[in-house]
């Protein structure tokens, strides 16, 4: 979480993709930053803390998936060492209307 005086800006949360033992070692990911608080630096803190917390864990790879219209969030998962793995079409349904959904992953330098 994120706050700017005692006021939540944003969040991060990961969650494991399998209970499947061979991919005990990758979660999906969200990060969200409240539009007020945009380019401050709020999204790379959680990212950073994230990178952090899941490589002290043994996690190997951090994935989500993004609309593409969503530039700044590409933008910072990629400052954050993230890469585009794929696109799935129309895999997302948002404000009515079926979106592809751009793959990213981050791997830990320690398997890259």
């Amino acid at each position: 979480m994120a706050a700017t005086d005692g006021v939540v800006v944003g969040w991060v949360a990961a969650s494991p993709t399998s209970t499947r033992a061979v991919y005990a070692g990758v979660v999906e990911h969200s990060v969200y930053v409240h539009p007020a608080a945009q380019g401050r630096g709020a999204g790379r803190l959680l990212l950073d803390a994230l990178v952090a917390s899941t490589e002290a864990a043994g996690i190997w790879t951090i994935q989500s998936g993004v609309f593409p219209a969503n530039q700044a969030s590409l933008a910072l998962h990629g400052r954050a060492g993230s890469r585009v793995v794929g696109v799935r079409e129309r895999l997302g349904r948002h404000h009515g209307r079926w979106r592809d959904v751009i793959l990213i992953e981050r791997r830990s330098p320690a398997i890259a």
